[in-house]
């Protein structure tokens, strides 16, 4: 167990340490992998001279639970794992999941409901005083007031709700290594305001006049905004989703490191103040990152079998052969969170720094000669949208892609296709696939078709999976998704290159079923389609309105933010949440479900289109 990261009372004995300097609470199981936060963050503190132990998954019914690594020196880091703890939980219909696949064996019920106000609890119960800095990925789409789907009400500030001290938000590597050096020079947690990409917070109304007076000489766009308070903002009622969808405009629009602003938010008589996010990692940051000695297994305590008689940690098995080669996503979905999260500048590891992972892959006694990907938020992304971004920024108010792509675009897979083309020729490796999400809108604007024969010759095993989500425009314009023509064509065009190669390749598209702005009336279109092309696919997505996402502000204040109309107010936007309705959405996308054909006949009753029941359910 040398080789891992302290996990155990007996790690910590062995190596003669009575006090570490961090101890990291995780709400996933510990795997020593770079794909896991825990893992990565902590490998990071360690090989810059700090001592670390993760606490994964703690029963948090008893405090005495977190003393198991004793006080830490500097501070407690708490990550309720690699979700949204509600995400992890509970389905998008609000129904208990099954199973954990973060969890020893996968069995559920080893991460709280909201974990990191619950860790946080519990840490405060077990020590007084201790600095608690929260973080991953339920922290940072929470860090400001957000509508919370589970209970169906707009929350405050994860920060102030779990009482932490500080929040880092988005990819935390540089912010934690700042962090760290001012824990260790005395600071304490509370006293740490400087750092990119943290949100910290004063009960002292007189603090925050005093901040916002000292950028009264800079320009306007220097100056911090202050966001409509939460007092205003969590009613139901419209005035105050208006103003929830301004505040939610301001926040996507800040999102950059290079044009962001400080954000501030009163919620009671405290003030939340978000910094300007940090800046993306160079490659050579991220080759660094990917170059510490990950062992790239679980912790061995999880190699006995668990409740279910299942050993280790599941979720290894998606990622154990998989290189991550990107970060960032200028795709910005409305439905997706990274742009919250990770931002839309793309950051990218060196050839050289993934060969390199790929042959200790190779080693492994495990590897059967299959690189299961190489990608990351979007598999095709290996550059920015374009050279103005490395000036400027993202655009606030432009959109890279979407049903109207900008024209400064710059479309090229050159790197991504030699990049591939070098994995392939590794020995031992027999076959590289793409199984992260490729924007096949972006691939269609390139004219150099070399990717397209790649794709299609080398990296698909049968079935290439894609998600034109809806072949409604109006609610693709929603979703920031091209037009349903560019899927056609991009169909046709996958038909036709696979004709050339004499390869039976097919398409496995996912749709998305009551998406804000999707109405029966798209749902039906949507299965004329899939009834008209011959292919009903048996995996659909309801909508999960997680924290975050532009959808989710559509789906609770049902107004589009990034559309106002000519009076100035948001346009307005169907929103379907009725339980029933979205069974009938689903019902329609798959109606081949015989258990599904009482619901198509009801939802075409209340479209008064009850002959069309015949078409659906014509042999073709």
């Amino acid at each position: 167990m040398d080789d891992f990261l302290i996990a155990t009372e007996r790690q910590m004995k062995d190596r003669k340490l009575e006090q570490v300097d961090f101890v990291f609470v995780s709400g996933d199981g510990y795997v020593d992998h770079p794909s896991f936060a825990a893992a990565l963050l902590g490998r990071l503190l360690e090989q810059n001279g700090y001592s670390v132990a993760i606490l994964a998954q703690p029963d948090w019914k008893n405090p005495e639970n977190f003393k198991i690594f004793g006080k830490p020196k500097l501070a407690f880091l708490v990550s309720a794992g690699a979700m949204d703890s509600m995400v992890s939980n509970y389905t998008a219909n609000n129904k208990p999941r099954s199973c954990d696949v973060y969890a020893h064996g996968g069995v559920k019920g080893h991460r709280p409901d909201r974990a990191t106000q619950t860790y946080t609890g519990a840490i405060r119960q077990a020590y007084k005083g201790v600095n608690v800095i929260i973080g991953g990925i339920e922290a940072s789409l929470r860090r400001m007031s957000h509508y919370d789907y589970w209970s169906n009400t707009v929350k405050k500030s994860i920060l102030l709700d779990s009482k932490a001290d500080l929040l880092i938000y988005g990819m935390g590597e540089n912010a934690l290594l700042e962090i760290a050096s001012q824990l260790k020079s005395g600071k304490s947690a509370r006293e740490i305001r400087d750092v990119r990409g943290t949100c910290w917070y004063t009960g002292k109304k007189e603090e925050i006049e005093e901040f916002v007076k000292s950028f009264e000489n800079q320009p306007e766009t220097k100056r911090p905004i202050f966001l409509p308070a939460y007092e205003k903002i969590k009613a139901d009622n419209p005035q105050s989703k208006e103003l929830f969808a301004q505040s939610f405009l301001i926040q996507e629009q800040n999102t950059d490191a290079i044009n962001a602003q400080i954000l501030i938010e009163q919620a009671d008589s405290r003030f939340v103040v978000q910094n300007p996010p940090a800046f993306p990692l160079s490659t050579q940051q991220m080759d660094m990152i990917y170059e510490m000695p990950f062992t790239r297994r679980w912790h061995p305590m999880y190699d006995k079998p668990a409740e279910n008689g299942k050993n280790g940690i599941p979720a290894l098995q998606e990622v154990k052969f998989s290189l991550t080669s990107c970060r960032g996503c200028f795709g910005a979905c409305s439905f997706c969170a990274i742009t919250f999260h990770q931002g839309r500048r793309i950051q990218v590891r060196s050839h050289e720094n993934i060969l390199q992972e790929a042959v200790k892959m190779t080693e492994d006694k495990d590897f059967k000669g299959y690189i299961h990907d190489v990608g990351g938020p979007t598999a095709n992304f290996r550059q920015d949208a374009c050279k103005n971004q490395k000036v400027s920024g993202a655009c606030k108010n432009k959109d890279c892609l979407g049903t109207n792509p900008c024209k400064n675009l710059e479309v090229s897979h050159t790197d991504y296709v030699e990049l591939l083309q070098k994995l392939r020729n590794l020995p031992k490796v027999k076959k590289v696939f793409i199984r992260s999400g490729i924007r096949f809108d972006y691939l269609m604007m390139d004219k150099d078709k070399a990717f397209f024969r790649e794709l299609c010759e080398h990296h698909i095993s049968g079935q290439l999976k894609v998600a034109p989500e809806n072949v409604d425009d109006n609610v693709l314009r929603l979703m920031r998704k091209s037009t349903h023509q560019v899927y056609e064509e991009f169909s046709e065009e996958y038909k036709k290159m696979n004709e050339k190669m004499g390869k039976k390749q097919y398409l496995v598209p996912y749709y998305i079923a009551g998406h804000p702005g999707a109405d029966l009336n798209s749902a039906l279109q949507t299965a004329l389609y899939l009834k008209k092309t011959g292919f009903v696919p048996e995996q659909i997505q309801d909508f999960y309105p997680t924290p975050g996402s532009l959808a989710t502000c559509m789906y609770w204040t049902e107004l589009n933010p990034r559309n106002k109309m000519s009076d100035g107010s948001f346009e307005k936007v169907y929103v379907s949440k009725k339980a029933r309705e979205r069974r009938l959405h689903r019902a329609l996308l798959q109606f081949n479900h015989k258990e599904n054909i009482p619901l198509v006949k009801e939802a075409l009753r209340l479209l008064h289109k009850e002959d069309l029941f015949k078409i659906l359910y014509k042999k073709n």
